[in-house]
């Protein structure tokens, strides 16, 4: 046996490898006004942290529940690890670093969940993976099931951002528009599932995302010469992408890599905090999300029990910023960095420039500090709406030319 499941609430543990969700009983007490309980989380056997313990160069498939049997794959990683020297001397932090997830093959962070996710359904002669998005976990197991010939069932809120929705459509999914949040697409396609079958994606549902996520830790610890940083700026929505990059250095301590998970930060938008008000005030009901960051507005976080668990007990701790201060974030990092970060993204460049202080109070100005760049601003180029535009076109001339200065 490879991995089994434990409930991350009541500890229950499930000696399986089938097809699981949520734990049966805990599940049992969701409302739909507190936070989800039930999730599982997956529990690598020893033997397999053993072999990886003992390898000389590690990739995400040592860790993997469901690693890639070699003949469908779909590139994932490594993402570079960038020193954005401009930004370092701005905000005085020498070792600053930004991991550019916006450059995965979908754009987004979340083609490492939707590749697990996919192995496993392959894994278990499944031909349909179902799914709710606001676009980005659409667009990349839209990617990755074309590229592995699966078929991707998407239910959306109808106000997802266009080019998102396009990007799935091209991709050759079947969209599910609905009048409704985030939210409501995610309870339809569980529905869905319980109906007609299939693989259910949804994140944290499936313990599957999480698994996937965590390759982005197992990737740094190799990039960072087999060392992990001081604390990792994380965007927050479900909680799933701070649970699985929680669950990959867990992994990693398990296997004897390293000694300590690293202090994991949750940045939220203001208009999006359900849980920061869970890490700071065991505050674990619903909001009502409208953030301009799509990816990370949710009302009932998914994964919320989880992420909270995690970061309290890496040591770490909540920032929320305004709406504004993501946009200004995202203008920074595009004329700072070079690096076009869809809002979500910017979320957590935002909270480091707001937590600058704080952090270096706690870890001093030498921290090793790692930004995570969940997804491009090519997918949500409205964001930048009022805030860039072309130039009236001069004439075809020489002459044009000798009033033009910069």
């Amino acid at each position: 046996m490879r991995f089994h499941y434990k409930c991350s609430d009541c500890g229950r543990v499930f000696m399986t490898e089938e097809l699981m969700y949520q734990c049966p009983e805990c599940s049992k007490k969701n409302d739909g006004t507190h936070f989800p309980y039930g999730n599982l989380e997956v529990v690598l056997d020893d033997e397999v942290l053993r072999k990886a313990r003992e390898k000389e160069h590690l990739t995400p498939d040592d860790f993997y529940p469901y690693p890639s049997d070699g003949k469908d794959v779909f590139p994932i990683g490594i993402t570079p690890l960038m020193r954005p020297e401009r930004l370092i001397e701005k905000l005085n932090m020498p070792r600053l670093s930004l991991k550019l997830d916006s450059q995965l093959i979908s754009g987004s962070f979340k083609d490492r969940a939707s590749y697990e996710v996919a192995l496993q359904a392959k894994a278990l002669g499944e031909k349909r993976i179902v799914l709710a998005s606001t676009g980005n976990a659409g667009a990349a197991a839209s990617a990755v099931g074309a590229a592995m010939g699966l078929d991707i069932l998407l239910f959306v809120p109808a106000s997802a951002p266009l080019n998102k929705l396009m990007q799935s459509v091209l991709y050759g999914a079947h969209v599910v528009p609905v009048k409704g949040s985030y939210d409501d697409a995610f309870a339809l396609s569980i529905e869905y599932t319980k109906m007609h079958g299939g693989i259910n994606r949804n994140t944290a549902y499936n313990p599957m995302t999480i698994e996937g996520k965590k390759s982005v830790s197992i990737e740094l610890f190799e990039q960072m010469g087999r060392k992990v940083p001081d604390a990792i700026y994380v965007p927050v929505g479900d909680g799933c992408i701070i649970g699985g990059v929680a669950k990959g250095f867990e992994d990693l301590k398990r296997a004897g890599l390293i000694e300590k998970v690293p202090r994991l930060i949750a940045c939220q938008s203001e208009q999006s905090d359900a849980i920061s008000r869970a890490i700071e005030n065991d505050d674990y009901r619903a909001v009502k999300a409208s953030t301009r960051a799509d990816s990370i507005s949710v009302d009932l976080p998914a994964n919320g029990r989880m992420a909270t668990k995690k970061v309290k007990e890496s040591g770490g701790w909540a920032v929320t910023v305004p709406d504004s201060a993501i946009l200004d974030a995202q203008l920074t990092l595009t004329k700072g960095a070079g690096i076009l970060a869809e809002p979500a993204a910017a979320t957590a460049y935002a909270a480091l420039e707001k937590d600058r202080d704080h952090l270096v109070s706690v870890l001093g100005e030498d921290a090793e500090v790692v930004v995570l760049i969940t997804g491009t601003g090519f997918k949500d180029m409205k964001a930048f709406e009022g805030r860039a535009s072309i130039p009236e076109a001069i004439e075809n001339s020489v002459e044009a030319l000798k009033g033009l200065t910069f």
